[in-house]
């Protein structure tokens, strides 16, 4: 497992966005105040719990360092640590994406 690595689920359209440089977040992104991210250990279970039965998902690989200090792991569900932007992210800061595919009962992480 990669420390400087968190995931971001988009739909199709969130992605086109994204792909236009910046994303600005979706509408519990923004109501909330950041971006919700998760690590991969938690993938799944945010999958489960804020997408289940949604298709045309995808799922990015972001690198942390590259966020400037704009992330900040703080107590969400279940009491974990849960790494938030507080800011844009940018294509830049992604590393890899992939079509949303399960395996063996988990999300496939892209690498």
């Amino acid at each position: 497992m990669n420390d400087d690595v968190a995931y971001k689920v988009l739909t199709t359209e969130q992605f086109a966005a994204l792909q236009a440089d910046t994303f600005e977040g979706a509408p519990v992104d923004i109501a909330d105040g950041y971006i919700h991210l998760s690590s991969a250990a938690q993938l799944t279970g945010t999958v489960r719990s804020h997408f289940a039965g949604q298709e045309g998902l995808v799922v990015l690989a972001v690198a942390l360092s590259r966020l400037s200090g704009t992330v900040r792991w703080e107590v969400s569900r279940g009491g974990q640590l849960f790494p938030h932007l507080y800011g844009r992210l940018r294509l830049a800061d992604v590393t890899a994406h992939a079509a949303l595919r399960w395996r063996d009962g988990q999300v496939v992480v892209p690498a």
